[in-house]
């Protein structure tokens, strides 16, 4: 457990950092102003990408001692993507801030946030509660 907080913690300096968690940052990002947001998403998806595949290949465990396994993705079809696309993206567009910089910014002091973590988690058990009804 501590190893797994001294992690979280070293994450949220590392967002930090790199003023991920800057409202501003974000405004610059979706008004296509700055090249700084895109060239760190880009880079989190090289790197995932290659964490991934060397998980896969290598299967290494976890620090309590389970297996690590990534199961392959079975694409869905309908609507989900785009709706859910466009949801994520006005939810950070309107707090300036996607789930993992949530904790961070919290961490930095701005308690604020724990409204929007409130806010994201009564979205997320309503999505929950409500996903075998809608279409996939």
């Amino acid at each position: 457990m501590i190893a797994y907080l001294l992690a979280g913690t070293w994450f949220g300096i590392v967002l930090t950092k790199a003023e991920i968690i800057s409202w501003y940052r974000i405004q610059e990002m979706f008004r296509f102003q700055s090249l700084h947001m895109y060239l760190i998403i880009g880079s989190a998806v090289v790197v995932a990408a290659v964490a991934l595949r060397l998980v896969r290949r290598y299967a290494p465990t976890a620090l309590s001692g389970e297996r690590i396994e990534v199961p392959s993705k079975s694409w869905g079809r309908g609507v989900r993507y785009p709706v859910g696309g466009v949801l994520f993206g006005a939810g950070w567009a309107l707090t300036g801030a996607c789930p993992g910089p949530l904790y961070a910014l919290v961490g930095s002091g701005v308690t604020v946030v724990l409204v929007v973590i409130f806010a994201a988690l009564l979205g997320t058990w309503s999505y929950g509660h409500l996903r075998p009804r809608l279409p996939h």
